[in-house]
């Protein structure tokens, strides 16, 4: 700590305020905020820091810089203002900070309404910034269609268009203008309907189509059906543009709506700006973490940047939970039900889209990641001291006691590895003991991976329950491998997760990779298992007769299975008909065996 630093410290005042840290060269490298600049400004340099991210900070500070404010919500504006202007390398750094679109009604004889990204101090009123350019687009299409507005940029002042300047353009022709520049439109007939589009823009859409049938209804009682029938079509077009937009409830609310999402690098904060029970603005920023900052610090970070960008007013602000702040005339609700709960669960869900949408694009440009980061969540639920890089899994396979096999398929970086595939006859034990199998295929497994060197799994995983991994468990200890290679079950009733020594099991969250990477593992080791069992099974029935017939070799069995299909139909079938297959020496072999065996 320098003399410079000593010395501020002494004298900095306990006001609200942000405060600014410089490096040796004189650059800002963080800029913070504080209800009090003395107590939070001394923190840094009176304890232990157990972020490095931060005691790196603070081994970087040779000056501090301070703004004494009035009030805290003047310290959030300012410090936000500053991040932007300043751009430290320390602060939270806001991911996204274009221009957005709005749109403007112009001061002018027969207002233009259209989509723009300038914002001029005209007297011209301006909606917005929208977060999307497509509910941009759709909301002026949808006025071009009810209002017929002019799309020029003719000057239809009342002297030019007496002068019979203009003429009506293609838009009149095709009915979409009813033609001002040519008188053909009265100014106020024009101007009621930017009236109209100023309430609908407001949010006021429902208000509107009250209007426009009260406006109807009134024509149809005074017979004037052809007017009736125009305000019609303008009722259907709002009412289908009100349905397509996302309203929540009939409830005039008129709130924003924050929640957060978080992980090691970065934060999610999703903003909904609800007009009148409508919601008017939805967008999802990310910010990115530059010293492990509290979910409320970006929670406040977040809120204070979407109301000033979006110049919200709302006197009302949904959350997850209170955070630390105050502003002016505003209200945080934590909602328990109702339209309101509703609201935060949308923006949670937006949110959490969002974070996932972030991590498929990054795992699709780097499919390692995706491995890493579901081993690392195999690691943490099941506790494992290592990272399972390479998983094996067992299963036994036999029907009715017959041709006894079991399986090992073997996980590498969370993929298959076929070519590590290995199947295995069972030889030691009599009869379907699958317990018994199991204590072979792992000694053998592991007893000659020992001997020859190969590369061990970090996980070992058993098809079965507590008495498989038992079994299991039995044959690691005798070849001195327990304990130093984790071991499971998994049983296929409930999906328990069983661990050795332990009576209890583990259920994990069916949608948890974890669960599926372990049911991938249990689902390739069966199919691997059955597809071998079968493959001998078959050979076995038809080696018990053919293969015991001397001067009947591989070739003559094979043109006999593929002529009558099965040993049974061979038994069957006429003398004339075996030795036109294989000739008469080998067919009266043939027919022989079959009556000596009969």
């Amino acid at each position: 700590m320098t003399q410079e630093i000593r010395d501020t410290l002494k004298f900095i005042p306990e006001n609200p305020g942000c405060y600014q840290f410089l490096n040796e060269t004189g650059k800002v490298i963080y800029v913070g905020k504080a209800k009090n600049l003395k107590r939070r400004v001394s923190s840094y340099f009176n304890k232990t820091h157990d972020s490095p991210k931060t005691r790196i900070l603070v081994r970087n500070i040779r000056k501090i810089k301070y703004i004494v404010v009035n009030s805290e919500e003047d310290t959030l504006l300012l410090e936000n203002n500053l991040i932007k202007e300043l751009k430290p390398r320390y602060n939270v750094l806001l991911k996204d900070d274009k221009t957005y679109p709005s749109i403007v009604v112009k001061k002018e004889y027969f207002p233009r309404v259209f989509q723009t990204r300038r914002i001029i101090k005209d007297g011209s009123r301006y909606f917005g910034p929208y977060t999307s350019v497509m509910s941009v687009r759709a909301i002026l299409e949808m006025f071009r269609k009810v209002y017929k507005l002019r799309t020029c940029n003719l000057n239809l002042t009342p002297e030019n268009i007496a002068a019979q300047k203009f003429k009506v353009c293609l838009e009149y022709h095709i009915k979409r203008c009813n033609g001002p520049c040519e008188g053909l439109q009265s100014l106020q007939d024009y101007n009621e309907n930017i009236a109209e589009i100023n309430e609908i823009l407001k949010g006021n859409v429902g208000l509107i189509e009250k209007q426009v049938m009260e406006r109807m209804q009134k024509f149809a009682e005074e017979l004037k059906f052809e007017e009736a029938q125009q305000l019609k079509e303008k009722y259907l077009l709002i009412q289908t543009f009100r349905e397509k937009s996302q309203v929540i409830t009939n409830i005039n609310y008129n709130i924003d709506v924050f929640n957060i999402a978080e992980d090691e690098n970065a934060a999610y904060i999703n903003y909904l700006h609800v007009v009148n029970g409508g919601i008017n603005q939805a967008y999802t920023f990310e910010y990115k973490k530059k010293l492990d900052e509290s979910k409320d610090e970006l929670l406040c970070l977040g809120i204070i940047e979407m109301r000033q960008r979006f110049e919200s007013k709302s006197k009302e602000i949904i959350v997850p939970f209170i955070p630390d702040m105050t502003l002016n005339d505003v209200t945080f609700t934590i909602p328990q039900r109702g339209d309101k709960k509703q609201l935060l669960e949308l923006s949670e869900k937006n949110v959490k889209q969002y974070k996932l949408d972030k991590l498929k694009k990054a795992e699709m440009l780097n499919p390692e990641q995706r491995s890493t980061r579901i081993l690392k969540t195999v690691q943490k639920d099941l506790q494992l001291k290592e990272l399972p890089v390479q998983i094996e899994c067992f299963d036994n396979s036999n029907i009715q006691g017959t041709n006894p096999v079991a399986s090992c398929v073997v996980f590498k970086k969370a993929k298959p590895s076929k070519k590590d595939y290995r199947h295995f006859n069972i030889k030691t034990v009599e009869g379907p003991d699958d317990y018994a199998s199991m204590r072979e295929i792992i000694f053998r497994r592991y007893s000659r991976a020992l001997n020859e060197d190969q590369n061990l799994p970090q996980l070992i995983v058993i098809d079965g329950g507590k008495g498989q991994l038992n079994a299991a468990v039995n044959s690691l200890q005798k070849i001195g491998l327990y304990g130093k290679i984790a071991i499971i079950g998994i049983a296929k009733r409930l999906e328990e997760i069983y661990f050795p020594d332990d009576s209890v099991p583990l259920y994990l969250d069916k949608n948890s990779e974890t669960l599926k990477l372990i049911q991938q593992l249990r689902d390739e080791a069966h199919r691997f298992g059955i597809t071998f069992h079968r493959k001998k099974r078959s050979k076995a029935q038809t080696k018990s007769e053919l293969d015991q017939i001397k001067g009947i070799g591989p070739q003559t069995k094979k043109i006999l299975l593929a002529h009558f299909k099965s040993v049974k139909r061979i038994k069957e079938a006429t003398p004339e008909e075996i030795i036109e297959q294989i000739g008469k020496s080998k067919g009266q072999m043939l027919i022989d065996y079959f009556k000596e065996n009969k």
